[in-house]
């Protein structure tokens, strides 16, 4: 069958119009889709990229890269010869203060203090009888919580023989033998009793110039009589011969030999809240602040005389003749009590000592308290 001209017509105009029909749509589509994708990027949220990390001071060894802020501190506040250069170091006699130099240990580990540890410790503590364990009950607690502090907090342990004799015969090992650590360029003893409570001003003192091999910072007040709350020590074979040499053989007094130690002066202004005395606190007025005491000060030395030590569980009655009558001051004094006590279970696991019930016992507790 023939188709006619008409037709043949036709079927081209339907086949043109197809064509662009088909063409119109594809382009429509095309577009759509771009408009789609456009509008999806615009209402999609973008991710934010997280902020650049604050130059804040990380305390462990070694220098993060890329920060020159690093540099500049490390540079004025590193102490002579670096943080494997100093130490703080604890001379433990008495078992009641074994506990109290894990204590300043465990704040030095959780804050991240960069300089070594030390505890020496009487060497016939590790002595046995017989092949038997001695026979004090006490012993075998002061040399758990002594492997605590060796694994925990990374504290060397070095057993010490006794070289004097105090007033009443018996031998000691004298807080001048410190001095005999001359692998360390600067120590830090803290006399027991005390609570840490911000190692980065303690750790500054490292950095303090000294003309003389023991030097005593005491807390408010300028009796050279009272007993330092810090000490700080630049030992030598020489400074501690020396030292050794001048001290008596017999009838040794170490309250006495303190009292001889030179005093700081004048702390630097950025640093005269470092160490308080509780028994300063009774002399605050009333412009006193618990709160920013408790911020600011960073070693606070547990002394008051009408209390048995901060070890003690003492009687109410003498609790209430110690404490600072205002309010501000008592709360504070209060709560470094109260702080003690419960980090003394927290890191020992040991509850406070029952009161001495005699009064010899308790002129011994006195006595450890000066």
């Amino acid at each position: 069958m023939l188709l006619t001209s008409s037709q043949i017509s036709m079927a081209i105009s339907s086949s043109v119009v197809f064509i662009f029909t088909s063409l119109l749509f594809l382009s429509g589509y095309v577009l759509q889709q771009q408009t789609v994708r456009n509008l999806q990027a615009i209402i999609k949220p973008q991710p934010v990229a997280p902020p650049p990390p604050s130059p804040v001071l990380a305390k462990h060894f070694g220098t993060p890269p890329g920060h020159s802020f690093y540099d500049k501190y490390l540079a004025s506040n590193r102490p002579k010869g670096g943080w494997a250069k100093v130490a703080y170091v604890q001379l433990v006699r008495e078992h009641l203060h074994v506990c109290n130099a894990l204590m300043l240990f465990a704040v030095l580990e959780e804050q991240e203090s960069m300089a070594q540890r030390v505890i020496m410790y009487p060497k016939a503590w590790d002595q046995k009888v017989d092949g038997q364990s001695p026979l004090d009950p006490h012993v075998d607690t002061s040399k758990r919580l002594l492997r605590g502090a060796a694994k925990r907090y990374r504290v060397m342990l070095q057993p010490v023989e006794p070289m004097v004799k105090v007033v009443g015969g018996e031998s000691v090992f004298p807080l001048a033998g410190l001095l005999s650590l001359s692998a360390y360029n600067r120590l830090i003893y803290l006399p027991p009793s005390g609570l840490v409570l911000d190692t980065s001003g303690l750790d500054h003192l490292f950095t303090l110039p000294m003309e003389t091999n023991m030097l005593g910072i005491s807390a408010g007040s300028e009796d050279e009589s009272i007993t330092p709350s810090v000490v700080l020590l630049s030992p030598s074979k020489d400074s501690f011969q020396t030292t050794l040499e001048s001290l008596p053989s017999d009838g040794y007094d170490e309250d006495g030999f303190l009292s001889k130690i030179p005093r700081l002066a004048d702390l630097p202004e950025d640093q005269v809240h470092i160490v308080a005395k509780t028994s300063s606190l009774g002399h605050e007025d009333d412009a006193f602040d618990a709160a920013e005491f408790l911020d600011t000060t960073s070693y606070v030395h547990i002394s008051d005389a009408d209390m048995l030590g901060p070890e003690y569980d003492t009687p109410q009655e003498m609790t209430t003749l110690a404490r600072p009558r205002k309010l501000q001051p008592r709360k504070a004094w209060q709560d470094v009590y109260e702080k003690y006590r419960q980090s003394r279970m927290d890191v020992c696991g040991l509850d406070l000592e029952p009161a001495p019930k005699s009064g010899k016992d308790t002129a011994g507790a006195e006595k450890q308290q000066r």
